[in-house]
């Protein structure tokens, strides 16, 4: 129940909107109640008088009865508009919260989750936290006090029929609940947790269907997901099951609590306790009353999925980012020469150290080459330069102040990257450009697209560069989001420029051109690149070859052309 805690905590800026649905909840169910006991009264009372030949002011509960109407209808309308809205709103928070602890954890600690499960957190599961104010809290809360209302109502007539009443209500109020709460538990959870399986296996499916259907894996892969359907479906089923026996039990205690008011109650009239009306009255009174009960059942066996699904969302939040955040304002330092001094980092669970005992040193405005073959590292120190990652030893400087100094934001605000795996998102072009600058005009957008040689593609495009790119721009070929990537990074004006294979996937003139369009623009910036293709690499200032996380050589594109790893390593050798 932890979980239950901490989420009444996340309530707290609404708790003025749960109170007033509280309290409209309860008004329209003493409305309801108040009109069926008082309508009983009415009719036996009048059917009294007439047989006895007597006059009543027949104008009082006419008026009560015709009030209650009313304020049942209104009030059950201010209820469902306060509830939903301060849902609505909760619902609302939940998700800016709980992407607000996203945000820290990417990329590094999101790698162990599927994108499809994160999609099932920030939506499914938080949509069933509804359940917990609209179906448990509200219901419970009126439950509580109007079974106090309704115990001292019924005292005031005879303490046996108070007792016997409370205790129907009590065996469909707590009992039966904490049966559906027990039965529905482990299915509720089950179903949580399988939404999300099936969701994610059909996003991999969406996305991996080419080389599903080459592999003829497509039958195999539609298996796991009618498989999982299945299994969501026969929860469900028996969720529905237990749904019916609990309604059942509530309904079956009502006509309990009837029959034993009247078997109670009939001497009562008889011994001239009790008026004939008044027995019709508690008799409507009776069944009436357990309206405030009905709900909790249901609310209850969805309790299981609740938590659960609040578990799932606990287990994002309380995940540790990989970099901690200074409290202190980030320094402003006059230069941003970057140095690395015996920078040592394993990922978690690795066998080996992805880099160790690095040192290097890239004063402001020099170019800097790192090559090396697939898992030498070279990615990974991209990765400690953004902040992503922190060195498990030694330490990463820029102007002099460590990396550690700096917020995640003011660090890559200085710096523009175009990474090895191109993003574009499901948008126009030019809306993935602008992610880089908002401000940036039209006439910047092409001078970036020009450098990037793109602009010709894009401006030969029936809607140029409002042309919609598709889900990870998949309307585009990979050499062309590439270049869309690179535009993008050119117009995020930045002393510091990381390059990640820029040229991966593009054709040799293309590369040489782009390559040659990067030299103008690289001019007055620090520069690292990260690169196992030779192009452009006798414009670098110096030029590292890793090796299994280690420097294995260095110095520039002539001395290293000479040695014995660097020109086999591109490529080069015998030439």
């Amino acid at each position: 129940m932890r979980e239950l805690w901490r989420l009444w905590r996340l309530f707290r800026p609404y708790r003025e909107w749960i109170l007033f649905g509280f309290l409209a909840a309860l008004i329209t169910l003493l409305a309801n109640v108040t009109l069926m006991a008082v309508s009983g009264w009415f009719i036996a009372s009048m059917a009294v008088a007439g047989a006895a030949g007597m006059s009543m002011n027949y104008f009082t509960p006419a008026a009560m009865i015709r009030a209650s109407a009313m304020a049942r209808t209104g009030g059950r309308y201010v209820e469902r508009l306060v509830t939903h809205e301060a849902t609505f709103r909760l619902l609302s928070s939940l998700r800016v919260w709980f992407y607000g602890h996203l945000e820290p954890l990417a990329p590094a600690r999101l790698q162990q989750f599927h994108s499809g499960d994160l999609l099932s957190r920030i939506r499914s599961d938080i949509d069933a936290l509804d359940n917990l104010y609209i179906r448990i809290l509200v219901p419970l809360l009126v439950a509580c006090a109007s079974l106090a209302l309704f115990f001292g109502f019924l005292l005031l007539y005879d303490t046996a029929l108070a007792l016997a009443g409370l205790s129907f209500l009590l065996a469909a109020g707590v009992l039966v609940p904490l049966w559906t709460q027990h039965r529905g538990a482990e299915p509720g959870s089950r179903m949580v947790e399988t939404d999300s399986e099936l969701r994610a296996a059909a996003v991999d499916g969406i996305q991996g269907l080419p080389e599903l259907l080459v592999y003829n894996a497509a039958d195999a892969h539609a298996e796991r997901l009618h498989r999982l359907s299945q299994e969501l479906t026969a929860d469900q089923d028996r969720m529905s099951r237990y749904t019916g026996i609990s309604q059942g039990a509530v309904g079956l205690s009502a006509n309990l609590a009837l029959w034993t008011l009247l078997w109670l109650g009939i001497p009562l009239v008889q011994s001239g306790r009790i008026l004939p009306p008044d027995l019709a009255m508690l008799a409507l009174f009776t069944l009436a009353s357990f309206e405030a009960v009905a709900p909790l059942p249901r609310a209850f066996q969805q309790l299981g999925a609740t938590i659960t699904a609040a578990r799932r969302l606990f287990a994002i939040v309380d995940t540790r980012p990989a970099v901690d955040e200074p409290r202190e304002l980030s320094p402003q330092p006059s230069r941003l020469d970057l140095e690395l001094r015996a920078v040592r980092f394993t990922y978690p669970g690795g066998t080996r150290p992805a880099l160790d005992r690095i040192d290097l040193s890239l004063p402001q405005g020099k170019r800097l080459a790192v090559v090396g073959a697939t898992g030498s590292g070279k990615s990974t120190l991209l990765n400690l330069l953004l902040k992503f990652w922190q060195p498990d030893a030694g330490e990463i400087l820029l102007g002099g102040y460590g990396l550690g100094a700096f917020r995640g934001e003011d660090l890559r605000r200085r710096i523009a990257v175009v990474s090895q795996h191109t993003h574009l998102f499901n948008a126009a072009i030019r809306e993935n450009l602008l992610l880089a600058s908002p401000e940036a005009s039209a006439g910047a957008l092409e001078q970036a697209c020009e450098i990037a040689q793109i602009h010709d593609f894009v401006s030969a495009l029936p809607d140029g560069y409002d042309t919609w790119v598709g889900e990870t721009g998949v309307r585009l070929s990979g050499g062309q989001a590439r270049r869309i990537a690179i535009a993008r990074a050119l117009l995020k004006d930045t002393p510091i420029l990381l390059l990640d294979e820029p040229t991966e996937g593009l054709d040799a003139p293309t590369e040489r051109a782009l390559m040659a369009a990067l030299d103008r623009l690289m001019e007055g910036r620090t520069v690292l690149l990260i690169t196992h293709r030779p192009v452009g690499l006798e414009r670098m200032d110096e030029i590292l070859v890793l090796d299994r996380g280690r420097i294995l050589e260095q110095g520039d594109h002539h001395s290293l052309f000479g040695s014995e790893y660097y020109p086999r390593l591109l490529g080069l050798a015998g030439q």
